[in-house]
């Protein structure tokens, strides 16, 4: 395990993706980079284990096929198991469950037209997450923010411009709910004018004790 001076994202860490495809297995690259450096390492380090490999459009959004999966079960599970949301924050769970929801149909929709096969749903393990709102709505932040910083790193493996339209748009989605999560938060809503990647080597080694083929 890294040592907890690196850990800037513990619940993160706490995650659990259990599979074996190599879209799971780089979901949890992207989960333990960013547990370890910070979410904003997660764009150099997928752009790597992309640039590394002969993906294809399809491979790209099976993986972000896989992402959407976690983010769809995290606000299923949110909405029946956190106590002591507001009326407010209960909308805005359902509404960012719908969404990822939605983004889990488009993608599995678009890789079939492309004739592709989309990738199967991991079973995912939150930790305690969903413990106390203060837990969910910072594990939420967080995710968010992964999540965009992996759809960053995607994109310019990207080929077709059919497709990073598509990405793109689903992308400035993620965004937003990182925004109005952190406005729930009191945080700042858009912290930074650009977003910086960690230095990759410093993220790969940081990510190995995490990950479990």
């Amino acid at each position: 395990m890294a040592s907890s001076r690196l850990l800037v994202a513990p619940e993160l860490a706490a995650i659990k993706v259990h599979g074996m495809t190599r879209e799971s297995f780089l979901l949890r690259s992207t989960l333990a980079g960013a547990a370890a450096y910070g979410t904003l390492s997660a764009t150099g380090l997928v752009t790597k284990a992309l640039a590394d490999s002969s993906s294809g459009d399809v491979d790209i959004l099976n993986f972000a096929l896989t992402l959407e999966f976690l983010e769809a079960e995290f606000y299923t599970l949110a909405a029946d198991q956190v106590k002591g949301l507001s009326d407010d924050e209960t909308k805005l769970t359902e509404k960012l469950r719908d969404d990822e929801d939605a983004h889990v149909d488009a993608l599995r929709a678009t890789i079939e037209k492309l004739g592709g096969k989309p990738a199967a749903k991991p079973e995912f393990d939150f930790g305690g997450a969903f413990g106390s709102r203060a837990s969910y709505l910072k594990t939420s932040n967080t995710l968010e923010d992964t999540g965009v910083s992996a759809y960053n790193g995607a994109a310019p493996a990207i080929k077709s411009t059919e497709v990073l339209a598509a990405a793109g748009s689903i992308v400035q989605i993620e965004a937003r709910h990182a925004a109005l999560i952190r406005l729930v938060r009191n945080v700042a809503p858009a912290p930074q004018a650009f977003d910086k990647a960690s230095e990759m080597e410093a993220v790969l080694k940081a990510v190995k004790p995490f990950i479990k083929a």
